[in-house]
Order: structure tokens, then C-alpha cells, then sequence
């Protein structure tokens, strides 16, 4: 098999266009809980934002206020939660994968769900006429 080899042209050059996209991407440059909102909000190099909301993503349902507050970028491309040793990746995040899909269909089908609580307000509320209709 025949050695590849790179000139120190070749290292610069690569290095130079490395560079020039890094400069033009999206960088996470911070992370932090938005109390507020309830969301977590990364804030990116060129001046844009992503939020999600905390308490959707698996893991992070029953977490506390100062426990969310512990969140800390991963590298360039994760969110790390020490405490609760929970970990997403920003790009997972973003393309909205908040969990297993176990965990994801169960938010999904919510409140689709039949309970019998659900079945005995829905005919309760049929027996006083069901929801108004829309007025125009």
C-alpha cells in the first residue's frame, strides 16, 4: 500500500479552510436555565438562539429549579446536567430528540390518553351540551 503523503501546503491550506467555517458556524457560547420560561436557552457565537422547554426532555421532568440551573455546555456540541447525570446533544436537541422513543411517544400520546377520569369529564361535559361552538 502506498503512503500518503501531506506537504505542509497541503496542513495550511486545510487548516485555513477549517477555520474560515468554524468562523462562519454556529458555536454554542453559552448555556443557561431560563427560570421564567421554564426553557433552556443556548446562546451561539453568531447571535442566535435555541430554546426548548426543560421539563419535556427525559430526565428532566421532576428536576428543580436550582437543579436545571446546573446545566453546562459539553464541548461544543452537548449539555450536561453534573447532578442528575443527564446529557443531550445540542444538535439532538435541536432536531427534537428529547428522550428514548419510548419516552417521546408516551409525551406524544398524553393527552391523547382514555382514562376513566377522562372518559367521566368528556360524558359530563356531553350531558351539559358539549363545547361551545365557535363564534363567525
Amino acid at each position: 500500500m502506498d503512503d500518503i503523503v501531506f506537504e505542509d501546503r497541503d496542513y495550511r491550506d486545510a487548516t485555513l479552510r477549517g477555520e474560515s467555517e468554524r468562523a462562519n458556524s454556529p458555536i454554542p457560547a453559552s448555556v443557561r436555565f431560563d427560570e421564567a420560561s421554564g426553557r433552556i436557552v443556548v446562546d451561539f457565537t453568531n447571535g442566535a438562539a435555541f430554546m426548548v422547554p426543560a421539563k419535556s426532555i427525559q430526565g428532566l421532568e421532576t428536576a428543580t429549579s436550582a437543579e436545571l440551573a446546573e446545566v453546562s455546555l459539553l464541548g461544543e456540541t452537548g449539555l450536561h446536567w453534573e447532578s442528575l447525570d443527564v446529557d443531550y446533544t445540542i444538535t439532538g436537541l435541536m432536531n427534537g430528540i428529547f428522550g428514548t422513543a419510548k419516552f417521546m411517544d408516551a409525551q406524544r400520546r398524553g393527552g391523547r390518553s382514555r382514562s376513566e377520569a377522562k372518559v367521566a369529564a368528556s360524558r359530563s361535559n356531553g350531558a351539559k351540551g358539549g363545547r361551545p361552538k365557535k363564534a363567525g
